[in-house]
């Protein structure tokens, strides 16, 4: 364990949120966007990468595959908050101004990838 806590609070979080694809699959289907196919294979898909990018955080080896593969996930992510402002039913319920700011949340998360580096 020579790396920060930090780096294994971020790991924690992504392999949790990975989790939920396969605890709550219903809430993460609702938010995919429409142009997207097998909405069901892809919350399933992105929860299987999620996990393993959090567990491969925390293996030096692959630490640095996992930080790049961390942003190009947190950069797909981007489909979907740009889509949840598309109208009231693809935001989930979730008001505006949530959905604004987790666009510029997504960016301050790949730099905190971008900084074990």
């Amino acid at each position: 364990m020579n790396n920060p806590w930090h780096l294994y609070l971020m790991a924690a979080i992504y392999v949790f949120a990975g989790f939920m694809h396969f605890i709550k699959p219903k809430m993460y289907m609702r938010i995919m966007p429409r142009y997207l196919p097998n909405h069901k294979l892809l919350v399933l898909l992105s929860g299987i990468a999620e996990i393993a990018l959090g567990i491969a955080l925390c293996i030096p080896v692959l630490k640095t595959t996992a930080v790049y593969g961390t942003i190009a996930m947190l950069v797909v992510f981007l489909l979907v908050h740009f889509y949840m402002l598309s109208g009231e039913k693809a935001s989930a319920g979730i008001p505006k101004w949530i959905l604004i700011l987790r666009i510029p949340l997504q960016f301050v998360l790949m730099y905190w990838a971008w900084s074990y580096l």
